[in-house]
């Protein structure tokens, strides 16, 4: 992260790390030809695709991320911190008791942060945001990078990727992911 956006504060910060992120996704749209002019959202802050590609973007301090689609898609990423640092109600409302079934054999670190960004991102797809968490469900792990999540009786295949202590998730019904890491 460049040291001028590390020093910043509050809305300034966020709205540097905005910018970097969408040039982050101008970066996808170039590596996979899908061109992309601009990154507008609507009223509500969901983006609005332009010539029917899609776009997502996520950032963290230290790291951002942007994709383009031809298919409405998500991206989000978290620092894995320890568990410890969430309180026992936030994780029950991200992991909820069927959850916790399905990541018994799991890290609890890694079942938290990969339910919240696994949602988090099915959320940002359907342009429904945080209000909709309740209503997500992990459904199936298909193994230690695919997951399914469940949002209004549709199922949606996530893609993980770790990196660094952070983990970041996609949305990827339909289509490959390649990570690229700059």
């Amino acid at each position: 992260m460049p040291e001028n956006i590390r020093n910043l504060k509050g809305r300034a910060k966020v709205s540097a790390l905005s910018r970097f992120a969408r040039k982050s996704a101008k970066a996808s749209s170039l590596k996979s030809k899908l061109e992309i002019e601009r990154f507008k959202k609507d009223k509500y802050g969901v983006p609005e695709p332009l010539n029917d590609i899609y776009w997502s973007v996520t950032h963290k301090l230290d790291f951002v991320a942007g994709i383009v689609s031809k298919k409405n898609v998500g991206i989000d990423i978290e620092f894995i911190k320890s568990v410890k640092d969430v309180s026992n109600k936030l994780f029950k409302r991200i992991v909820n008791p069927d959850e916790q079934l399905i990541f018994k054999n799991h890290d609890k670190n890694i079942a938290f942060f990969r339910a919240f960004t696994a949602k988090e991102t099915v959320l940002k797809l359907t342009g429904d945001g945080i209000k909709g968490l309740s209503k997500t469900k992990i459904k199936t792990i298909t193994d230690d990078n695919n997951l399914i999540v469940e949002y209004l009786n549709k199922k949606y295949l996530v893609e993980n990727f770790y990196f660094d202590n952070y983990l970041a998730a996609v949305t990827k019904d339909g289509f490959n992911i390649k990570w690229t890491l700059e």
